[in-house]
């Protein structure tokens, strides 16, 4: 097992220490918890003129640090391009502080969704990732980047990335909190639900929902407004049976004003479902995210929004009234554990189950 240490920027303090707790809680690891608690090992100052300095509080000589870090909506209050000139400064630091060797674990990269390489415009991915392995990284671990194509402006040369499926939390989440037995899932879910893509492009998320509960799918085609930045034209509904009296679950990787969102609840409210849901592993929730999806929640044409805690603003637990969000820290405590002891990650990236699941639990533990 390799000599190594868990931080975090200010931006995911909070949700380090979690991972370090589920991860003492570990056989193997818990003897050695508090040589790996490095959470307060950064210290983010600032000069008088305002420019920005982080450093390294104790020795990292020859360990491997894992840095947790978000520049998306997160428990400091710290907007993006702060968070981003904090994150670069600390691993300049912890470079300098001769790390043996850098991860950066950033649950949500706010910026992938800037990965457009056909227009005249910024590629904002490019430019994180290219910063990140410019300054030492030679590993990032995320979850569920915007699209496949992301992949490929790492050069695994330089750096390494690991882009974790984070559908599963969400699909153990929906099996244990409203499925909870093989006989519903067979009964009443296989018959009576459908997973909903926004868009064409979210086809692939949608279906890998449909093929885990053994449920119908539902495809939406919208034409984007190209004038406008989160602007639709219109929005067509595809499905090879109807949704009448169906439980919809709308999914997607993330949700940020919710226009797409509440265009497509709206288009499906009058063809008479059961009632619709809707899941995100992403929650960046801009303004007026907030209150779109309340409101369709208090017309009752949104019944559960379920999400992860890659972005964190406790806030909107109280502005959203159907909001659950489903926690990650024990899986990110798991990745920590394969990486650190140089094990396969492969049983992280394998398709979820749900009759798997029921029948045999551990095959999908964390």
């Amino acid at each position: 097992m390799n000599d190594f240490v868990i931080c975090a920027t200010r931006s995911m303090k909070n949700y380090a220490g979690q991972v370090a707790d589920h991860l003492a809680k570990v056989n193997g690891f818990a003897d050695m918890a508090e040589s790996f608690r490095g959470v307060d090992l950064l210290k983010t100052d600032r000069f008088a003129d305002g420019e920005m300095e982080v450093v390294v509080n104790s020795s990292i000589r020859g360990k491997d640090v894992i840095i947790f870090t978000s520049s998306a909506r997160n428990e400091a209050g710290i907007n993006v391009n702060e968070a981003k000139i904090e994150l670069y400064h600390a691993i300049d630091a912890l470079k300098r502080s001769q790390a043996a060797k850098i991860i950066v674990f950033e649950p949500f990269v706010s910026c992938s969704r800037s990965d457009r390489t056909s227009r005249r415009s910024s590629v904002g991915l490019w430019v994180h990732v290219k910063t990140l392995s410019s300054l030492g990284v030679q590993h990032i671990v995320t979850y569920q980047l915007h699209s496949d194509k992301s992949k490929s402006m790492v050069d695994p040369t330089i750096c390494a990335l690991d882009d974790i499926p984070a559908l599963t939390l969400l699909e153990r989440y929906l099996c244990d909190t409203y499925i909870q037995s093989f006989d519903k899932l067979e009964n009443e879910v296989r018959r009576n639900w459908a997973f909903c893509s926004v868009d064409a492009g979210g086809e692939k998320l949608a279906r890998v929902f449909a093929n885990a509960f053994g449920a119908s799918l539902v495809i939406a085609h919208k034409q984007r407004n190209q004038s406008q930045l989160n602007a639709i034209e219109s929005l067509n509904i595809l499905s090879a049976e109807p949704v009448k009296d169906k439980v919809l679950w709308i999914v997607d990787d993330m949700i940020d004003t919710g226009s797409s969102v509440e265009s497509m609840i709206r288009a499906l409210a009058p063809l008479g479902p059961a009632e619709i849901n809707l899941m995100a592993v992403h929650a960046p929730f801009s303004p007026p995210a907030a209150q779109r999806l309340d409101a369709l929640s208090r017309e009752g044409l949104l019944k559960r929004l379920i999400v992860t805690d890659t972005t964190y603003d406790p806030a909107m637990s109280v502005k959203i009234s159907c909001l659950e969000v489903v926690p990650s820290a024990a899986l990110s405590a798991q990745i920590i554990r394969t990486i650190v002891s140089n094990s396969s990650l492969s049983s992280l990236l394998q398709p979820f189950d749900a009759g798997l699941y029921f029948k045999s639990p551990d095959v999908f533990n964390l």
